[in-house]
């Protein structure tokens, strides 16, 4: 059964930093636990990954001591299921706008007496080695519950998502939320960083961890200092790319 090291830092308070992974390599989800990362995000909306290549990533993480999430393309049941039943020691998801989504949500990811999420013997129960009696709840307990908020609508309908217990982090996406706000692409746009201490405000009210996507080290450590916890830093193919571009312009002169 999983231990949430992720989930334990955010409820100390502590700031955290991940990457997003889009390519599907466990390789480089090995890679980001040795440089550090506290958790990685791996990456079933925009990226390539199912549930099949998404077991051997969730491996890899879990070998590597940093916290695997999946983020997940949306929220149907079989998708919440798929993804938690390989592993992933919490879910991801995109366009969680009002509270009856983020309950629906709920009650897919967790098992009885909070949802009713389909009862099986999958790997994140140790293949039914584990304890049963005890499964059920400890993988209630542990596994996270991550929404988006990445939209006017969804900014608007935030409070009354935030009192969903069962949330845990609600992550802002910046530039979907600037094309929301008609000003796409520019994530520093007042309206964007009004957006983020919204975010903020609505999340301590409740006890949630803010989460958010920055670019850079250093724009995450502003970030940390506004107040976000959860927070990832570009992707793999952005970090990797800049480093080729880096290297061969020294190269060039």
């Amino acid at each position: 059964m999983i231990h949430n090291t992720l989930k334990r830092k955010l409820k100390e308070g502590k700031a955290c930093i991940g990457t997003f992974l889009v390519t599907g390599s466990p390789d480089l989800v090995e890679i980001c636990g040795l440089a550090g990362f506290d958790f990685v995000v791996i990456d079933g909306e925009h990226g390539p990954t199912g549930p099949e290549n998404a077991v051997n990533m969730i491996r890899a993480a879990e070998n590597r001591g940093t916290t695997p999430i999946v983020r997940i393309p949306n929220r149907l049941e079989s998708s919440v299921l798929h993804f938690f039943d390989v592993g992933a020691h919490g879910i991801q998801v995109p366009q969680i706008n009002n509270a009856e989504a983020a309950k629906e949500l709920v009650a897919r990811g967790k098992y009885e007496p909070v949802g009713m999420r389909g009862v099986a013997f999958p790997r994140a129960a140790d293949y039914g080695l584990c304890d049963i009696s005890k499964y059920f709840a400890h993988e209630n307990e542990e596994t996270m519950i991550i929404t988006h908020c990445e939209n006017k609508v969804g900014l608007e309908n935030l409070e009354e998502i935030c009192q969903i217990p069962e949330i845990d982090v609600i992550f802002l996406g910046p530039y979907d939320m600037s094309q929301s706000m008609g000003v796409t692409g520019q994530v520093t746009h007042p309206l964007v960083e009004d957006a983020a201490k919204r975010v903020i405000e609505i999340t301590r009210k409740y006890n949630k961890a803010a989460g958010v996507f920055a670019g850079t080290g250093e724009i995450a450590r502003k970030r940390a200092d506004q107040g976000f916890q959860y927070i990832t830093i570009g992707m793999d193919v952005t970090l990797f790319g800049g480093k080729c571009v880096q290297e061969a312009k020294a190269f060039r002169g």
